[in-house]
């Protein structure tokens, strides 16, 4: 039966949230211990009472008396009274459990059930009175857990004046006070704990999400800084390797140089893999032009490279050198460029870097349109976060051209390492 389904459903979730807040708590008291033990301040959060009508239930006691004036047979029409007990408690528990869900909360059905539970309540109480008043005051409780908001104030104050009001006719003013002072404090003090209740738990959720995505981030940041230090470097080992297959056979000096050159970038990629992993790794812009030379000519690429102006900031020369980085590692892999132009001008507020080839201009410019693959996306978000700019496309000339510019003193210096670095392509 499909509402059987739903109630075990229902059931199942009530339960584990209250599995779930048995643990948050545990964890608290642990905390708390621990906080003793050392004099610090708990590192855990109170959990705040449960996120179920379970809270609730018990406020169902304030009803023993009507129902123990019902077995003793003090009640007029008991079946009346019997029914109307039962019926209220049906629609207390309704309410107070979809109390707890926000889309729930502010159905209609829930609405027209605290309606409901409203002229129940009046009707029992104008037609009993006495124990029969204290319903009230669990109206009031519903009523604050359902209605959050701006309205509650008015809402509970307007319920207090009204129970009063309904108590004062029934069995006069002597009890009338207390009954609207009831009914306005376990509306108010119930919205109050359960509101607070619900943002500490949305914060908590919020807190937990914030730093899961921090972590993956970081994760992120590291995965493609270390892909992209092995993609050049891999690039580099492998077009050396073919360089010296060839010369071997006719000039083996030659190969022992560059055999000699494969062992140099491997040396240099584990100092620079020790680097990123302790979180030290810093770019040279020098470094990087060197690296160019050597690969490009490794590749048969003649390289041509100009530097002119101030000198850089570190910051800037780091950002500069992963530009020099992707571009190259893009010329030796998709170019067939045989000369590749490397120019780095700087002025007094802004700096250029320009690496043109002259190859087909098409094999990397068509893996994302208008900017080149991934690592020239990375880097095109990586300058704009510097307050800089890249610009990668065929040129009017033939080949591919890649132009960064950046202001002298970056935008945000301190975020250099941190911003995701570019891969590879």
């Amino acid at each position: 039966m499909t509402w059987w389904r739903g109630v075990k459903c229902r059931a199942a979730a009530w339960q584990a949230a209250r599995v779930q807040w048995k643990a948050d708590h545990e964890r608290f008291r642990t905390a708390q211990r621990a906080a003793r033990k050392t004099g610090c301040a708990a590192a855990v959060d109170h959990p705040g009472p449960p996120p179920t009508g379970f809270t609730l239930l018990p406020w169902l006691l304030l009803g023993m008396g009507s129902f123990s004036n019902l077995l003793q047979g003090r009640t007029p029409t008991p079946w009346i009274g019997g029914l109307g007990l039962l019926a209220f408690n049906s629609l207390y528990i309704y309410v107070t459990f979809r109390s707890f869900d926000r889309h729930k909360r502010e159905a209609t059905s829930t609405r027209v059930a605290l309606g409901l539970m409203g002229l129940l309540t009046t009707g029992l109480a104008l037609g009993y009175g006495g124990n029969w008043l204290l319903f009230f005051p669990l109206l009031g409780l519903a009523t604050g857990a359902t209605l959050r908001g701006p309205w509650l104030g008015r809402t509970g104050l307007l319920l207090a004046v009204y129970a009063g009001g309904v108590a004062a006719v029934r069995d006069g003013w002597s009890g009338a006070t207390n009954i609207a002072y009831a009914t306005f404090l376990s509306s108010m003090v119930t919205a109050a704990i359960l509101g607070l209740s619900e943002a500490v738990r949305e914060l908590r959720a919020a807190r937990e999400e914030l730093a899961r995505r921090a972590v993956e981030k970081e994760r992120l940041r590291f995965s493609r800084d270390l892909h992209d230090l092995l993609g050049h470097t891999l690039s580099v080992i492998v077009v050396k390797s073919e360089a010296a297959r060839r010369l071997a056979p006719r000039n083996l000096d030659a190969a022992l140089a560059q055999i000699g050159d494969i062992e140099s970038v491997g040396r240099q990629a584990l100092t620079e893999i020790r680097e990123a992993v302790t979180g030290y790794r810093e770019g040279s812009l020098a470094t990087e032009l060197a690296r160019a030379r050597s690969a490009l000519s490794a590749a048969s690429v003649q390289p041509l490279v100009r530097q002119s102006g101030t000198p850089l900031a570190p910051q800037t020369e780091a950002l500069l050198g992963w530009v020099v980085r992707e571009a190259v590692t893009n010329v030796v892999r998709h170019s067939d460029a045989t000369r590749c132009e490397i120019t780095v001008e700087s002025a007094t507020e802004q700096a250029r870097l320009t690496v043109a080839d002259n190859g087909t201009g098409r094999a990397v410019a068509h893996l994302v349109e208008g900017i080149g693959g991934t690592g020239l996306k990375g880097l095109t978000e990586r300058l704009a976060a510097a307050g800089g700019s890249l610009r990668a496309g065929p040129s009017p000339r033939g080949g591919f051209t890649v132009t960064a510019e950046l202001p002298v003193e970056p935008a945000e210096l301190a975020g250099v390492g941190a911003v995701t670095a570019p891969r590879a392509d």
